[in-house]
């Protein structure tokens, strides 16, 4: 992921690629955009559902921001479609390997801790309930 964000010279063209990345989400279901979905700790709109088990946990998210839709892709790519273990012991080092914590505001901050933070919780949860 550093080699790709790496190949843009600027941080706005950076920024332009996780606005398109975002455009690539898969369709998010109307229906799937209720309070009970929604991410709280996101200053932007921000819906995320989780499905599977400790074998393979999936997420489907999105958001009413383009930059954000963006970061929920790069998260989503690191995490989606992994075990629950695999998810706890990965970190979020491609945050810091593309230089997006020192380009992002404090809130956007906040929203993708929140995020990360959602994502390992849910793992922590189906490893409970199913620790095979």
């Amino acid at each position: 992921m550093a080699e790709e964000f790496g190949f843009f010279g600027d941080w706005s063209e950076r920024y332009q690629y996780l606005i398109d990345l975002g455009r690539k989400l898969p369709a998010f279901p109307e229906e799937w955009k209720t309070e009970e979905h929604r991410l709280l700790g996101c200053q932007s709109m921000v819906w995320i559902v989780p499905e599977g088990n400790a074998q393979s946990l999936r997420f489907h998210a999105i958001s009413d921001s383009a930059i954000v839709s963006g970061l929920i892709f790069l998260a989503l790519r690191v995490y989606s479609g992994r075990s629950a273990q695999e998810i706890l012991d990965t970190e979020p080092s491609y945050i810091q390997d593309i230089g997006l914590a020192r380009h992002l505001s404090p809130t956007r901050s906040n929203g993708v801790a929140a995020m990360l933070a959602f994502i390992r919780e849910t793992a922590q949860a189906q490893l409970q309930r199913d620790p095979s």
